[in-house]
């Protein structure tokens, strides 16, 4: 029996106005700011060597845009899973205006009020990882963080390392496998592109 070699690549969305706020961006769709166009410019260049056998993108303007300016526009497939986390009701809102009401709030233990709950964006996430695994080959994902977080974290089987994660703007992660056994690759990478 093969070794799997399978790579998924995820890549999150450049910048906006509430990334850069801080501001709970669920299914408010914002467009890049120019420095988010060039920093999907950038991470193009990051995935430049790559030839996955499918790319998927959230239905999202900032996610679409992000893999148009990284040169993956073509062939990409919308997948309505990849949809950012549905935070209800606080949507627009910073973690540290939300903790003010209510001090202990958690997104991962305790999802949006009046949005999504864990399981919901953890059953989201189960089925990207279901359909990435059966293409066959390397995968390229365009999304948002948290939605990127929970796939990593199902992708390793184990929901509550999606807390312990993190994602910058315009990054890259890859997930694949050892000794059959899936893990994390790479993990935020942000770094220039040399040469």
């Amino acid at each position: 029996m093969s070794e799997r070699k399978q790579i998924v690549y995820l890549a999150r969305h450049g910048a906006t106005a509430w990334s850069v706020s801080g501001q709970h961006t669920g299914k408010t769709d914002l467009p890049l700011l120019p420095e988010g166009e060039a920093a999907a410019k950038e991470l193009g260049e990051r995935l430049r060597g790559i030839k996955p056998a499918a790319v998927f993108t959230s239905p999202l303007l900032r996610a679409k845009r992000t893999c148009e300016f990284a040169g993956f526009g073509g062939g990409a497939v919308v997948d309505p899973d990849l949809v950012e986390w549905d935070y209800g009701s606080y949507e627009g809102r910073t973690s540290a205006e939300i903790r003010r009401e209510r001090p202990d709030w958690d997104l991962f233990r305790d999802g949006g009020p009046a949005g999504e709950s864990v399981a919901q964006v953890a059953a989201r996430a189960d089925r990207f990882v279901a359909r990435a695994r059966a293409v066959g080959g390397d995968v390229l994902a365009f999304s948002s963080g948290h939605i990127l977080r929970m796939i990593a974290a199902r992708w390793l089987g184990k929901t509550e390392m999606a807390a312990c994660l993190t994602l910058s703007t315009a990054s890259v992660s890859a997930l694949g496998y050892e000794h059959e056994r899936p893990v994390i690759r790479l993990w935020n990478w942000v770094g220039k592109v040399e040469g």
